[in-house]
């Protein structure tokens, strides 16, 4: 790397699904662009690339970010979580399933964003009505669905909690 190279991009260490990923950066790049491209995870979806349709959603230390909105750099030192190790750990498992009895994927596209928001609205609001399950999701775009079966999974999945049949893990 030569000097002018050595100024125009800067080391990252960004911990992705538990494991570091340490990478010279040009400082504009966004996060999931890193993510992609500099890293090869092609699960992660680069939208709109304005932070309006969700596709891009993941969770940086914890919470829910538009990756098309943070730069790698901000994420330097963090933890990301991609859909990749959130559903391999279980947690989206009962949200999948409603989705998957509700049709609520077709594409695949928006799902892991429509996932991970779904999750968080569950965390935060757990006894959300209909109309605030519908005002929560309505940042994530999703063109094959019309979102009503969308909506009716995360309903769904709310009244199973409420009504205490499943422990948040696909568990009952």
């Amino acid at each position: 790397m030569n000097d002018t190279e050595a100024i125009a991009l800067r080391q990252v260490t960004i911990h992705v699904n538990g494991t570091a990923c340490r990478k010279w950066i040009e400082p504009r790049t966004h996060l999931i662009d890193f993510l992609r491209d500099d890293i090869g995870l092609r699960t992660c979806r680069a939208g709109c690339e304005h932070g309006v349709c969700g596709s891009c959603t993941l969770r940086l230390d914890g919470d829910i970010v538009r990756g098309c909105l943070v730069l790698a750099v901000q994420a330097d030192g963090c933890d990301v979580e991609t859909i990749d190790a959130a559903s391999d750990a279980g947690e989206l498992a009962q949200l999948q399933q409603a989705f998957h009895a509700r049709n609520a994927l077709q594409c695949g596209f928006c799902t892991s964003g429509m996932l991970f928001t779904a999750a968080a609205l569950i965390q935060e609001h757990p006894q959300a009505s209909r109309a605030q399950v519908r005002e929560y999701m309505s940042g994530n775009y999703c063109r094959c669905t019309g979102y009503h079966a969308i909506i009716d999974a995360i309903c769904d999945v709310l009244a199973q909690r409420q009504a205490g049949k499943e422990d948040g893990n696909g568990q009952g």
